[in-house]
């Protein structure tokens, strides 16, 4: 049949969502069930048990082939480490007794200096381009893969510690990480969950007691931070350059392409498994010849066009909310369609869809807020272009995940841009110009959109009344912008003015999809300078903070405040990739 003009009727598709939703919006399970300790965790080590390992356990740095991993144990020092804070959301998702957490060894743990028994550690093996060249071997070169756990609910859960020591994919760098971004990690991975966008997780930060040595600006000035270690969470850490760095080395290793797609397939797309003809998941391709992509003939064609649309869809909900990743390389793309390696990102302030916060990517811009849809779809064709060197997929097959991308992420886009104007119908020339705007005069995009749910849908307001209720997010503007913003507003008044829902029931929607909190990089900042001195107390508010992006929070109103002056400073606002 031909493509549902939605993307989402079809019946792989509507399967699609609904494990879209289960697997990356990471419901919590009954927090009735039956609450384990760390002894008690059920360990199933499948990426180690089924994939094939690298002979060498030892964490020399070098060249591993044949090889989806190398077994390697942490190797950090530590000097009486402390647990700075933990997820109780994460917690639950692991079914571990809240205790735990009080127990006097969980650092020892957590940081890698206690092995858990059960835990089969590894270093993934992947490659990537990076700022669109090819950079041949990455891998995990400070994260160590502790294994999966099993929850009561049967959801598969890898942990994994990032800066616990050298790996063979280290290269020349130490396999540490520093407390201030291992808070950044922390907090946003949080963050973003309760966003509503698809995410890795954390479950816990433990300061190691050691200092490491950082040049944060690779200008030759390091200076010595506090050491710490994040423990990241998610259903798989399988990226694009997962399997890239397979076919890159020729035909002798395609058939690891094929082993990995088979055992992500297993047991994270396990309804791509068990599809039958029955379902007959045939579109046409829209070429002059009229033929046939059948997704129910190929499960890799399946599979690959289910990645497009997780990815598109990601991605949609980050320009939605404002969020620029930073460094978008291929080794950074998740397969399951998370956020995943949170480095030097940043939300938007003042809107500017040029804005990169990191200052690796200011030369070109490559990463900036506005191109992350178009890198997207290119990352995504690199990634289909591995799967057709591996025949896994053929050339219409590629095409047509990437038009799949394309189609998701419009679709999702516009649904969420029309929520978050809480309009009746998608109205793309009312949108974009409300975008030019508030680029022209950098108004701030969270609390922009947050404000703009006090507008009333009465076409009566005088014009020099309509920008009133805007007031505290459109600030220093003249008589000329102050004609085009009231422009904009008849137009919108008008929109408002056609739908039936009255004032208040769409200023609930609208507050729905508009936080008004997210986690601004001088939050972080703040949170950071009092920690590095001992005090955890920020860190803690931040967390349950961005908890609950949406609530208006009482009390908390600082904390949507714009970014002061001392906040766009570089180190705050803009931050390299090192860590």
């Amino acid at each position: 049949m031909d493509s549902p003009e939605d993307g989402l009727s079809a019946p792989l598709l509507d399967s699609v969502t609904q494990d879209f939703k289960n697997q990356t919006l990471l419901i919590s399970p009954n927090n009735n069930k039956k609450k384990k300790s760390l002894e008690d965790l059920n360990w199933d080590n499948s990426f180690v048990r089924e994939l094939p390992s690298d002979p060498r356990t030892d964490p020399f740095p070098r060249e591993v082939l044949h090889a989806c991993y190398t077994k390697v144990s942490p190797s950090v020092q530590v000097d009486d480490p402390q647990l700075v804070i933990w997820s109780q959301s994460v917690a639950d998702l692991l079914d571990l007794d809240n205790k735990e957490f009080e127990r006097p060894d969980f650092p020892l743990f957590f940081s890698g200096a206690t092995p858990l028994v059960g835990a089969l550690p590894y270093a993934q093996c992947y490659g990537g381009h990076q700022f669109g060249m090819w950079a041949g071997q990455l891998g995990d070169g400070r994260a160590i893969t502790l294994g999966e756990i099993l929850n009561s609910n049967s959801q598969r859960w890898e942990l994994q510690l990032k800066g616990a020591g050298k790996t063979p994919y280290s290269r020349f760098a130490d396999g540490l990480a520093v407390l201030r971004s291992s808070i950044r990690e922390f907090l946003c991975s949080e963050a973003m969950h309760h966003l509503g966008i698809p995410t890795t997780r954390a479950l816990c930060l433990v300061n190691t007691g050691k200092l490491v040595t950082r040049d944060m600006f690779y200008d030759g000035n390091p200076k010595e931070e506090q050491g710490a270690i994040v423990c990241r969470v998610a259903q798989s850490f399988l990226r694009f350059g997962s399997y890239q760095i397979h076919a890159s080395r020729g035909n002798e290793d395609l058939e690891i392409v094929r082993v990995l797609a088979d055992y992500a397939i297993k047991h994270h797309f396990p309804h791509i498994e068990n599809m039958s003809k029955s379902e007959s998941l045939s579109f046409s391709t829209g070429d002059e010849d009229h033929s046939v992509v059948d997704l129910t003939s190929n499960k890799y064609a399946a599979w690959a066009v289910e990645i497009a649309e997780r990815t598109a869809s990601t991605i949609a909900r980050w320009q939605g909310v404002g969020f620029t990743h930073g460094v978008m390389n291929t080794d950074n793309m998740s397969i399951l369609g998370l956020t995943i390696d949170y480095g030097p990102f940043g939300f938007l302030d003042a809107f500017d869809p040029k804005f990169t916060p990191n200052t690796t990517d200011l030369p070109g811009r490559r990463y900036c807020f506005a191109n992350q849809p178009d890198i997207g779809l290119w990352n995504l064709a690199q990634f289909t272009s591995t799967l057709s060197s591996a025949h896994l997929i053929n050339e219409k097959e590629a095409d047509y995940a990437l038009e799949r991308y394309g189609t998701r992420f419009m679709d999702d886009y516009q649904d969420i841009m029309t929520k978050k104007l809480g309009l009746p119908k998608y109205n793309k020339q009312l949108i974009g110009k409300l975008l030019t705007n508030m680029a022209v005069d950098k108004v701030d995009y969270t609390n922009f959109f947050r404000t703009l749910s006090n507008i009333k849908a009465d076409t009566s307001i005088p014009d020099d009344e309509l920008l009133v209720p805007l007031k505290s997010v459109l600030l220093d503007i003249g008589k000329e912008r102050k004609e085009a913003w009231t422009s904009w507003l008849k137009t919108y008044i008008h929109e408002l003015s056609t739908s039936d829902i009255s004032d208040d029931q769409r200023k609930t929607l609208m507050d729905m999809v508009n936080p008004k909190y997210i986690l601004r990089n001088y939050l972080c900042q703040t949170a950071i300078d009092a920690a590095e001195i001992g005090d955890f107390g920020e860190v803690r508010r931040l967390l349950k903070l961005v908890e609950h992006p949406f609530d208006e929070q009482p009390g908390m109103e600082k904390y949507a405040r714009l970014p002061p002056a001392w906040a766009y400073r570089p180190g705050v606002c803009m931050l390299s990739c090192s860590s």
